[in-house]
């Protein structure tokens, strides 16, 4: 058989190996000789040519790949809270992605269309999973309103917290700034839902006792104390006709009664100096720490000199637009709140300023917003440079001590944290679930099955979201470790038509390939080699370089046993019980979506696992 032969047989029998372009199987008929010249030619083109392929399929990333921050590649997300809740990490936010597409993806961003609140969760600070969104305008959709309230008009600025009741009922409370005309509130009985409004209009407005005069009656903080007892902190804007430049006098915070839905009293000045807006409470030790965010007013001189002397403070004034706290421990008496200085500087590359401290795995960290995920599109020029002020989410850690309450000024990174622990890639993981991601934006998330009683986005938990990934498009995860026997098969949920490949690096040379297709949700299995994927990846890519009609839900590694046998879950036990996503127990066998469900293994051990 000659050169040209063998290189047509090989070709038409295995083209995947051979490479896909048609110029590789134009070289192969210009082989007539078995010249070497043209075999080491051929070998050089061939090279090329894969490795242009590999390079030139996959999308932009506007996320520095070995940085944590901002959190997401792809959400414009503002104003961040947090809670902690079964050893994850959820954060919540305005959702500037809503404007952003709204817009055309491009303008400037007003706020006037944001109407619904975005989530995200983390074990590690590194790989974060998008939750979807809460549909506020449809959840508060039904509220009355007065001549100078209408009513529902946007969702910003959330701040969130959960508590056990007596009778071992977990209760979520989120609230939320209704434009600068009042304060909302949603609860749940998990942290990403289903959320309801249980109230048919605001918490707190301009009828609130103590409220005003508030000149912007936004930004809640909440806050559970030691006692069990519920506080909300709200306020902002310019001084008011009884406040100054030093003293704005828009700063409030209320007690809340047991049912965390109802105000116990009048609402209480906080004399915060120079401030704004961006409220958030947190415990310290058994005092109250109030933070906020500093105003554009000059500062002058005479006037901080008389504060510190007023308050007996050696602290210097804050620079504008900057994250201030205060401590008390008696937030029904204003006068003995203390100003104690700054925690974060303003961000610079956005044009306000909205933080939360949380405590986190033993650690503090400050969560905030920047313009970072623009500036990468805009320097990629994947938007129009008149786009501005979409905002995303970012976390740096915090240093904290507790004892006296103080909390050092924050040193604000790209790199963010550290992994605080490795990636275990044989756990079922949703495709949401990333560290960055190129190709992939906020309106290519969606629902499997689309319900329209409840979010558009799906972030109920009883329903399962999945990623349209079209060609080129990528998801990275960060820490992946697979252990010492390795992997030895891979399985990935789709639909549609397509070739799917994992690297090491976003244009680096695929470590294993896969061509697939189904017109319906289909699990595909590819056979790996352990000794290369053993030990931990600082980098784990799942790129779609070819990608027709093509929806990403869910991926698994299996890990091989030391008899090399692949370790996959007995599908056939009977499942003792089955669980959504949040741990409630769920009555009906034939549940859809995504379920974890109890079983017996051939041992009679009890194990857990993920399945459709």
């Amino acid at each position: 058989m000659s050169v040209r032969d063998d290189c047509q047989v090989d070709f038409a029998n295995n083209p995947k190996t051979f490479g896909r372009s048609e110029n590789n199987a134009y070289l192969c008929t210009k082989l007539t000789k078995p010249n070497m010249k043209q075999i080491f030619t051929l070998v050089i083109l061939m090279a090329m040519s894969l490795k242009l392929n590999a390079q030139a399929t996959v999308a932009t990333n506007f996320k520095a790949t070995g940085n944590a921050n901002p959190i997401s590649g792809c959400v414009f997300c503002a104003d961040p809270t947090a809670l902690e809740y079964n050893g994850r990490l959820y954060v919540y936010g305005s959702n500037d992605s809503q404007e952003f597409v709204a817009n055309g993806k491009g303008g400037e961003n007003s706020y006037g269309k944001i109407k619904s609140l975005v989530v995200f969760s983390t074990d590690d600070l590194v790989n974060w999973t998008f939750h979807g969104t809460i549909d506020v305008a449809k959840l508060c959709s039904s509220w009355t309103g007065n001549p100078w309230y209408k009513g529902f008009m946007n969702s910003w600025a959330p701040s969130v917290t959960w508590r056990t009741t007596e009778d071992g009922k977990e209760e979520f409370f989120l609230y939320f700034a209704n434009t600068s005309h009042g304060v909302g509130v949603l609860t749940a009985d998990s942290p990403i839902g289903p959320w309801k409004s249980p109230l048919k209009a605001s918490l707190i407005n301009r009828d609130t006792p103590g409220a005003l005069p508030c000149n912007w009656i936004f930004d809640p903080g909440v806050m559970i104390d030691e006692n069990g007892t519920g506080w909300l902190s709200f306020g902002g804007g310019d001084p008011n006709e009884k406040g100054t430049d030093i003293q704005p006098n828009n700063a409030r915070i209320v007690k809340l009664k047991p049912s965390m839905i109802e105000l116990d009293g009048s609402a209480i000045k906080i004399p915060a100096p120079y401030h704004f807006e961006a409220s958030e409470l947190n415990l310290l030790d058994g005092k109250f720490v109030y933070t906020y965010c500093s105003n554009w007013a000059d500062r002058k001189d005479a006037d901080w000199n008389k504060y510190k002397q007023e308050q007996n403070i050696t602290i210097s004034k804050p620079d504008k637009c900057t994250m201030c706290y205060m401590v008390n421990d008696d937030p029904t008496n204003p006068d003995t709140w203390k100003y104690k200085g700054v925690i974060g500087p303003h961000p610079g590359s956005s044009p306000n300023n909205h933080s939360h401290l949380h405590k986190y795995q033993g650690n503090y960290y400050h969560i905030y917003h920047n313009g970072g995920l623009l500036e990468g599109m805009k320097n990629a020029k994947a938007v129009d440079s008149n786009a501005s002020t979409y905002r995303s989410i970012c976390i740096d850690q915090a240093t904290v001590d507790e004892a006296t309450q103080t909390i050092s000024k924050v040193t604000l990174t790209t790199k963010g944290p550290a992994p605080l622990k490795p990636l275990n890639p044989y756990e079922l993981q949703q495709a949401e679930t990333m560290a960055s991601c190129g190709g992939v934006g906020y309106d290519d998330f969606k629902n499997i099955k689309t319900i329209t009683s409840k979010n558009t986005m799906g972030n109920d938990a009883s329903e399962n979201m999945y990623i349209k990934m079209k060609a080129g498009s990528w998801t990275s995860l960060r820490n992946v470790d697979f252990g010492e026997t390795g992997a030895r098969s891979f399985l990935f949920r789709t639909k549609g038509t397509g070739t799917f490949e994992i690297r090491k690096a976003s244009k680096s040379a695929p470590i294993a390939t896969m061509e697939f297709s189904s017109t319906d949700w289909e699990d595909h299995v590819m056979e790996l080699d352990p000794a290369v994927f053993k030990g931990t990846f600082q980098f784990l890519f799942l790129v779609f370089t070819h990608a027709e009609n093509v929806q990403f839900d869910a991926w698994q590694f299996y890990e091989t046993a030391p008899s090399a046998i692949t370790a996959i879950p007995d599908a056939t036990a009977e499942p003792a019980a089955r669980y959504d996503l949040n741990g409630r127990r769920l009555s009906n066998a034939s549940s859809k979506g995504l379920v974890i469900e109890q079983y017996q293994d051939a041992n009679g051990n009890t194990r857990t696992r993920k399945r459709f």
